[in-house]
């Protein structure tokens, strides 16, 4: 394949392929690029040469992903965490490659190798983290500091990495010497670049964004990014290092955010570019070949280095569960990896057979990362069950704190639903109990006086702490955070307690309503569907509708569980797009010669064989027709709206029109 347009369009192709499937599997894009790459590189359908101009773009993607790590970088957050990133984050990186290093080495990997590969493996991937952080609603929770230190210094640590890996490769400069000299030129073009650059920058970028034109913005991104990373070329530095720096400057100005919008589309075309590149190095039928290796390079990794960060996250005073919980987020391997990997081959340093087996081993790691966490749990659910003593004294504090209440309200969860929750139930003079299994904001509350002798720590999915609570006294429980099995597992608990116990559950959208009332919750409050409720309810009476109707309208809604509300016509923004439980909305046209012309509705359900679906509305001529009942007759032209879950309403969509 000579033609370079012809390469590019098999290479989109791919990826819009690749991509695609893992979006729908919930994978990383990251992974969708690596198997494209694998699959048209020249170990495979060998449909895209290994030539300069590639490897030139994949250069480009990691300049890119440089001048982002750079943008994202805060001197204030950097001087807040500081002891987290330079103690915890420099531990584990230097534990890490060292453990891995050593092991290399202990192979037969010559040095330079073993320390390319104890760099690569010792990264994490920020992407993941971060992601299965706010995931787990956990972005503001105490592990998410060790993990988020550790992955700043990780991202710090790449840059004098690119400078100095290079000269391990095959030919390269190694005298202490041209060491020192370069150094030298990384000090002194960083004290220019950071000492003088800035207020340049300020004042080049003002007199850009005068001019109000976002084509010119963003040419003048483009234009400064690639400009210093052209300079560090010519000082003989890394391209990426000249990004990074661009970055820091830019992330000190008021243009950060505008920055970042304008440079993400092709921060991601071109990264998906350098994953392809690493990916063509992959060769599945030695993988294949190697794969006791490859395995085994697995298990060393996860293991390897959740074992190391495990006991340094203890080191820096977080509980055993957090210390669990960091280290399953931060054992697979992360994108850094891959560039470091990729510049020990490029360079020489970094033999075919031990990359292939690396490389191998990332992916693998990073597939099963969103597994790892609840493992992490798992251990935890031992650890916490084993420690009686434990477990006794917080159902002793928490009886403590609620045994002179009576008629109370219990709160399961302090987050800021449950906070501004106990806030209007202490105007009324209603008294509560809060549980809320995060130590640190259990500490603030009663220490800011605002939940002192009302918050306490327990776990509400827990009997003896829902007993402890006063449960059996209490006027109410309410289950204040969005977390479904949670929900479900506290509602069943307090059910086989107190079965007349009035309970009311929070969700974020329609979907679990279902479920949470047939567990036992007495009222599920929905926030999209009651912040709908709202909106329409103001606009409503901005169109002068009387107070009273809009109320009586909004009751009425309510005590029908929001029927009215429930799905909704989804587009291709919409985030649940490849959620197939979710409940939609969708409009089938029945044309004359569809299988339900002239049938009721009844007959039509009756023959389905599939999962319940409800007829929303049917409009005919352009009019909106009652709520069909069973005996409602479908007519030639009729647009009929289904409401189900996905799949059951494409199936319902085929039954109709035969």
């Amino acid at each position: 394949m000579e033609s370079p347009l012809a390469i590019v369009v098999i290479v989109l192709a791919a990826s819009v392929l690749a991509v695609g499937v893992c979006r729908r599997l919930g994978l990383p894009s990251l992974l969708g690029y690596l198997a494209a790459g694998m699959l048209l590189g020249p170990h495979a359908l060998k449909l895209i040469p290994d030539s300069e101009q590639a490897r030139a773009i994949a250069e480009y993607g990691i300049v890119f992903l440089m001048f982002s790590i750079g943008l994202e970088f805060s001197l204030p957050q950097f001087r807040a965490m500081r002891h987290m990133v330079l103690g915890l984050g420099s531990a584990q990186f230097l534990l890490c490659f060292a453990l891995f290093a050593l092991f290399a080495f202990a192979l037969g990997q010559p040095v330079a190798a073993a320390a390319v590969l104890g760099a690569a493996l010792a990264m994490s991937s920020t992407a993941i983290g971060i992601k299965l952080l706010a995931e787990r609603n956990e972005l503001t929770a105490p592990v998410a500091r060790a993990v988020i230190g550790v992955l700043l210094f990780q991202d710090l640590a790449v840059v004098p990495l690119l400078i100095l890996l290079p000269a391990l490769g095959v030919g390269a400069p190694v005298s202490l010497t041209d060491t020192a000299w370069l150094f030298v030129k990384v000090v002194v073009l960083l004290g220019l670049l950071l000492g003088f650059g800035q207020p340049v920058l300020r004042a080049w970028f003002h007199l850009v964004a005068k001019s109000k034109t976002s084509e010119l913005f963003m040419l003048n991104v483009l234009f400064v990014t690639l400009l210093l990373a052209w300079l560090c070329h010519i000082a003989g530095l890394p391209h990426a290092l000249g990004a990074f720096v661009a970055g820091m400057l830019i992330a000190e100005t008021e243009y950060k955010l505008q920055v970042e919008d304008d440079i993400r589309p092709f921060r991601d075309v071109l990264l998906g570019m350098f994953f392809i590149s690493v990916g063509m190095l992959l060769d599945g039928g030695l993988v294949v070949a190697e794969l006791g290796w490859v395995v085994a390079a697995v298990a060393v990794l996860l293991f390897g280095k959740a074992l190391l960060v495990q006991p340094l996250v203890r080191l820096f005073r977080f509980k055993i569960a957090e210390a669990n919980i960091a280290a399953a987020l931060l054992a697979p391997g992360g994108e850094f990896g891959f560039v470091l990997l990729t510049l020990g081959i490029t360079s020489g340093a970094l033999a075919s057979d031990a990359s292939q087996i690396a490389i191998a081993a990332m992916v693998i790691s990073m597939l099963l990362a969103p597994f790892l966490p609840r493992a992490a749990e798992a251990i935890n659910r031992r650890l916490t069950a084993r420690d009686f003593l434990a477990r006794s004294a917080d159902i002793f504090r928490i009886a403590s704190e609620s045994m002179t209440r009576q008629d109370h309200v219990v709160i399961c969860g302090y987050g800021r639903s449950g906070q501004y929750l106990a806030r209007l139930l202490d105007t009324e003079g209603v008294p509560y109990v809060a549980l809320d299994h995060d130590p640190e904001r259990v500490r603030e509350a009663i220490g800011g006086g605002e939940g002192a002798h009302h918050v306490v720590f327990g776990d509400g999915r827990r009997r003896e702490a829902l007993i402890a609570a006063g449960i059996e006294r209490a006027r109410a429980l309410v289950v204040s955070f969005i977390d479904e099995e949670a929900a479900l597992k506290i509602i069943a608990t307090a059910r086989t307690i107190r079965a007349d116990l009035p309970i009311v559950a929070r969700t974020s959208d329609e979907a679990p309503i279902e479920r949470l009332l047939a567990a036992g919750a007495t009222e599920v409050v929905p926030e999209v569907l009651e912040g709908s409720l709202m909106l329409a309810s103001h606009a409503l009476l901005l169109l002068g509708t009387p107070l009273a109707r809009v109320l009586r309208r909004i009751r009425a809604v309510r005590e029908e569980h929001y029927s009215l509300l429930l799905g909704f016509y989804r587009g291709a923004s919409d985030s649940s797009e490849t959620d197939e439980d979710a409940r939609v909305l969708h409009t089938v046209q029945l044309s004359a010669g569809a299988q339900a012309v002239g049938r009721s509705w009844r007959d039509v359900a009756a023959s389905f064989a599939g999962e319940a679906v409800e007829v929303a509305q049917v409009r005919r001529g352009g009019e909106r027709l009652p709520r069909p009942n069973d005996d409602f007759v479908f007519a030639a032209g009729d647009a009929v709206v289904l409401l189900g879950a996905r799949r059951a309403v494409t199936a319902m969509e085929l039954h109709l029109l035969g």
